[in-house]
């Protein structure tokens, strides 16, 4: 739940935090100034930060203050799928300590009870896929006088700017229009001294097909701040689809996980299966092909796990979910130094590399820093009821610092990737290597699709996220901003393992040298055999001779090696 005195940026997982905005401020301009300076502050962080993707859980936890206070409500928001249900049963309501000291202050206000109103409602989607989101006035739930003055409660000056239209009985109650309200309404009675406790005996807020499918809010507010108590409230309140309790927007994310898992399978037992026919020409590379391919098949098997447990029983495996965060960490350092090592030609052009303590280190630490900020950034967003304001914060502040340093590593072994390519394709040309160049050629197409694609979609997300209108709703697609990183990291996995595939006489390829030939019809030849050193002992011997004991560039056969 947040807390807010009007309609603000909504976040994945929601917790109680007052923002103080003045009241005084035009609705629009107040919402817009938020928006703009949240965009600014994530907009460079956004894609990247994208795969961790963690989202609410169905089943969430509240415990914290509501405060009589007539300036702000608290809010929490969930996509669902009808038919399904928003249980509020187990919220446990009760007086805080301080509650009697501050009826003293207000004993000539009156014995009588306040309340604390609970509303349900569903923002239209033409609405909640803006950047600005629905004004929450034109669904029956606060009033505004069109000039600016946006009140939630019928308290204070609401009443004198004739926003009350319910007249005495709504003074010290939250605004609900019954002409524009369509949703569900609950509140409780307060007594004014006493100690007091209790639930919601109708929490259970059906939610049927008329209603429909979208994203849904849920409102409370303890408006009476003359004579209202400070209250704290502790429990769990549900939120369950038709398919389960899994979020709405998460389902077909789970099952494209699944789809993932069955293509990780057949990719490792195809590359499986050419490891053990041609296990005798295996080269250290492939290893590392075959490696990338089956971390990968462990993270997207415990993603789709978690996503399946979550949606049965309505809670997360953190077994699951911390694995596959881990897992995916090792995939993006591996498949990194995977690329790198290939760009600089080991198993073509050599079968050992010297630079390869330092293309380890760059991964190693690329997996740290990149394993902190992914764990730190799902610990401060699916453990949020445990944190305060300030914890919080101050996690995100060093999720910020890891990101910026997990984006230089990044920008680094871009550099690295693409001049070790470079390298490598003016020395086989330089060479004549006609064939291996071919290969090199084909994989800095792969290579270059890829990068294209990512900056593509980059500023596609960014274009988007300051749209008006969004192109992709993110409460029922947002799975989809996941899924294309995926499916563009799985094309570069298949297109390595199809270049890198094992065949026979793979261990020999680094020292196999393209030789030219022009046959008897004109037409130039490459030969690709290797003979055995012994039968060059002659024919160097006698280039020897004839070259004054240097090595000669040519064979008895005229061919040059």
């Amino acid at each position: 739940l947040r807390s807010s005195p009007r309609r603000g940026k909504k976040s994945k997982e929601e917790k109680i935090q007052p923002i103080q905005l003045p009241l005084a401020l035009p609705a629009i301009t107040c919402v817009k100034m938020v928006r703009r300076r949240i965009v600014e502050i994530l907009s460079p962080f956004i894609v990247l930060l994208l795969s961790v993707g963690p989202a609410n859980a169905e089943y969430r936890r509240f415990d914290g203050p509501i405060n009589a206070a007539s300036n702000y409500v608290h809010y929490s928001e969930g996509y669902v799928v009808t038919p399904g249900y928003v249980d509020i049963s187990n919220l446990l309501f009760k007086t805080a300590e301080d509650s009697a000291r501050r009826l003293d202050e207000y004993d000539d206000v009156g014995s009588g009870s306040t309340f604390v109103d609970i509303v349900l409602f569903r923002e239209p989607p033409e609405c909640a896929n803006t950047r600005l989101g629905c004004d929450w006035t034109d669904l029956g739930v606060g009033a505004n006088d069109g000039v600016g003055n946006l009140r939630w409660c019928c308290a204070d000056d609401a009443p004198a700017l004739g926003l009350c239209a319910g007249g005495p009985k709504q003074e010290g109650r939250l605004i609900v229009d019954p002409s524009q309200f369509s949703g569900q309404h609950r509140f409780l009675g307060v007594p004014p001294s006493g100690e007091w406790q209790r639930s919601i005996r109708d929490g259970m807020m059906s939610l049927d097909d008329e209603q429909g499918t979208g994203k849904y809010v849920l409102v409370i507010a303890n408006c009476n701040d003359v004579a209202g108590r400070n209250l704290t409230v502790t429990g769990e309140y549900v939120l369950k689809s038709d398919h389960g309790y899994l979020p709405g927007n998460l389902f077909r994310e789970m099952y494209f996980f699944s789809a993932l898992v069955v293509i990780y399978v057949i990719l490792l037992a195809w590359y499986g299966l050419k490891m053990s026919l041609h296990r005798d020409d295996i080269i250290t590379i492939q290893k590392w092909v075959v490696t990338t391919i089956g971390i990968g098949l462990l993270e997207v098997f415990f993603k789709a796990g978690d996503l399946w447990v979550w949606n049965t029983d309505g809670e997360r495996f953190w077994f699951s979910l911390y694995t596959g965060v881990v897992a995916g960490v090792f995939k993006r350092a591996i498949s990194r130094c995977l690329v790198l090592m290939i760009c600089l030609g080991w198993g073509v052009t050599c079968d050992q590399l010297e630079n390869f303590r330092s293309v380890v280190f760059l991964g190693i630490a690329y997996a740290g820093i990149s394993a902190a900020r992914d764990v730190m950034t799902v610990f401060a967003i699916t453990e949020n009821e445990i944190l305060t304001h300030n914890e919080e914060n101050e996690i995100l502040d060093v999720v910020t610092i890891l990101t910026f340093a997990t984006s230089c590593i990044d920008v680094s072994f871009y550099i690295w990737i693409f001049c070790a390519l470079s390298s490598t394709m003016q020395y086989l040309e330089g060479m004549n290597q006609t064939m291996k160049l071919k290969r090199f050629l084909r994989l800095r197409m792969i290579l270059l699709l890829s990068v294209l694609f990512a900056i593509v979609w980059t500023v596609f997300g960014l274009v988007d996220s300051t749209n008006d209108q969004r192109m992709i709703n993110e409460e029922s697609d947002g799975w989809v901003l996941t899924a294309i990183w995926e499916v563009n990291f799985i094309f570069l996995l298949v297109g390595l393992s199809c270049l890198w595939a094992p065949s026979h006489g793979a261990k020999n390829y680094a020292f196999v040298m393209e030789l030219t030939d022009l046959g008897d019809d004109g037409e130039l030849e490459f030969d690709t055999t290797i003979d055995s050193p012994d039968s060059y002992d002659d024919d160097d011997t006698e280039d020897n001779i004839d070259n004054g004991g240097g090595k000669s560039a040519y064979k008895d056969d005229g061919r040059i090696t």
